[in-house]
């Protein structure tokens, strides 16, 4: 009779803590996707309902990349997004910048890593625009310099969207620390700041969920480069759901299947760079919520196939 109490006693204090801890589980999952919660109404920029142009690097079609030239033609041909990438001089300032190398648009030797902000202030980056598009060549390109985040946001403030992205992070430890004090202090975080006002995008996971365990608010995008058909399992697209409102992908590996699933998992799927209105149109037929491109005007007005 003992033994059977025992047993009994036994039996109830494993389904308690079975109990406890399946309602402990539940809570956890429940509190990683209420992290990244957002409204997602017609209304917000995260709509899975709306379809995004996003100025590549700015109009970077039109006038010399990451400049405020670029961004300003941006904004006159109303992208939904201008595009930030994001490099770290040396004394710790945010700047615009695509390639970690100077050489491409500044012609100068080394990295943006090495020089100051104001070294960085007397590098040239518009005059090869000039030369290599000179249908499109204006004398203020040629006066263009590297922006700092800060400038970008005095000449834009919030009547631009910000789509930006955190560049080797693994070079820039203090990259998502300084982005975030800079948000905040031009007051582009919390409640007040229309949803999806700036969207943060990286290929590096740790840098995204280090952003998301500091400012839950900020809606992410994990990018992925496919080399062939794009493909994610399920496990993968749960992860990515944990800390990401969606994912960016290069335009030629996605299918419609693709397309279909990611939408199904309640992402957003923003293609990049697109330039072909053609191309553009076949992914919206497969449902895709964003494009990246240097011509935000592409649907607009333009005709022909760009290069």
């Amino acid at each position: 009779m003992k033994k059977s109490l025992l047993f009994i006693l036994l039996i109830a204090v494993a389904l308690l803590f079975l109990f406890i801890y399946t309602e402990n589980m539940g809570k956890t999952t429940e509190k990683k996707q209420a992290a990244h919660y957002f409204k997602r109404d017609a209304s917000s920029l995260l709509s899975p309902d709306r379809f995004l142009i996003i100025a590549h690097r700015g109009a970077s079609g039109y006038a010399p990349e990451h400049t405020i030239e670029a961004y300003k033609k941006g904004e006159e041909l109303a992208a939904d997004y201008i595009e930030i990438d994001l490099q770290m001089t040396n004394d710790g300032r945010l700047v615009a910048m695509h390639d970690i190398d100077l050489g491409r648009t500044t012609g100068e030797d080394g990295e943006v890593r090495e020089f100051t902000l104001d070294e960085l202030k007397d590098f040239d980056v518009g005059t090869w625009f000039n030369q290599s598009n000179p249908e499109l060549a204006e004398p203020v390109f040629a006066e263009q310099s590297i922006p700092a985040l800060e400038e970008i946001f005095d000449t834009f403030g919030h009547e631009a969207n910000y789509y930006i992205e955190t560049k080797n992070p693994k070079y820039y430890p203090e990259m998502a620390k300084e982005l975030i004090r800079i948000l905040d202090a031009y007051n582009l975080l919390g409640e007040t700041v229309d949803e999806g006002k700036v969207i943060i995008q990286s290929f590096s996971e740790q840098s995204l969920r280090e952003i998301h365990d500091v400012e839950p608010s900020l809606p992410l995008i994990q990018l992925i480069s496919f080399d062939d058909e794009a493909k994610l399992n399920k496990r993968a697209i749960r992860n990515i759901k944990h800390y990401a409102v969606g994912i960016g992908v290069n335009y030629q590996a996605i299918t419609k299947d693709f397309a279909g699933k990611i939408h199904k998992a309640d992402l957003l799927l923003h293609a990049f760079t697109v330039n072909e209105k053609t191309e553009i149109n076949r992914l919206k037929e497969f449902g895709i919520t964003g494009v990246f491109t240097d011509y935000p005007d592409i649907l607009k007005t333009r005709q022909e196939v760009i290069p």
